[in-house]
């Protein structure tokens, strides 16, 4: 799929668990709901860091770029020096590594433990990048058209403003894991629901993604997981801008009204 589809299907994805939670007795804050959505919306970007045309790859300039550009080389070698006697080769690196379930988990992991071990600015960080990537795939019409450094200006002005927000008793800092020193523990989790997320929106497209590595399937390591062939769609397709934008919208609206129902 397409970055803003991506963006949306993340941050509905959120919303959705917020107004699971809230049934299940442990509510989000709306700190967190909010927050939370924003940063499952940025990362739901981020698989494509293996992409050098991808959304993810303009976000940060030549910063970006040059990341993307090393991610897809490691990308690439880890296909090579894995790949199983089923799996064609390949000359570049997109949708492998970083499109997986394993990915997904341990990027999630290194942000809960960069979050409680390394304070305020950590925190600050990880609400940055994520912010801008929001406004990159929710805003994309307006980013397109405006300077890198505005996006960049209002992801730090809110990364700030919601970090100072989370911070207050009460607003979330904690939710979900309330140990001595567990604060912001809860942050990799819209992490790791934006990759997977987004793993999920590219098996439904015509290439389907291998989601399960380094499970293997058959003969195939990094087998193409997806629906009936005759059911998948083309990256930005109408299917993609007139059915499931659309209903991302709808769902996310009714995961929000949802969560804070309960609040």
């Amino acid at each position: 799929m397409m970055g803003p589809a991506h963006s949306l299907s993340g941050a509905a994805a959120w919303l959705g668990v917020g107004a699971a939670m809230a049934a299940a007795g442990e509510p989000m804050p709306w700190p967190v709901l909010v927050v939370g959505a924003l940063i499952c919306a940025g990362a739901a970007l981020a698989p494509d860091l293996d992409h050098k045309s991808a959304t993810i790859s303009r976000a940060f300039g030549p910063v970006s770029r040059v990341l993307c550009g090393v991610i897809d080389q490691l990308s690439h070698s880890v296909y090579k020096a894995t790949r199983g006697h089923g799996d064609p080769r390949r000359n570049g690196g997109h949708r492998t590594l970083t499109h997986t379930w394993l990915w997904a988990v341990l990027i999630g992991a290194g942000t809960s433990a960069l979050a409680v071990t390394g304070g305020r600015w950590a925190v600050l960080g990880i609400l940055f990048v994520h912010l801008v990537l929001a406004v990159e795939g929710l805003l994309w019409r307006a980013a397109r058209t405006s300077s890198d450094v505005l996006v960049w200006l209002l992801g730090a002005t809110s990364a700030w403003i919601l970090a100072g927000v989370l911070n207050e008793p009460g607003n979330g800092a904690d939710w979900l894991f309330s140990g001595p020193g567990q604060e912001y523990l809860w942050l990799g989790l819209p992490i790791v629901l934006g990759a997977l997320v987004h793993d999920i929106g590219d098996a439904l497209t015509v290439s389907g993604c291998p989601i399960l590595w380094p499970i293997p399937v058959g003969r195939k390591r990094w087998y193409p997981v997806g629906p009936p062939k005759a059911m998948r769609f083309r990256a930005g397709s109408w299917v993609e801008l007139k059915v499931l934008m659309p209903a991302f919208l709808v769902l996310g609206g009714l995961g929000g009204l949802g969560a804070l129902e309960f609040i």
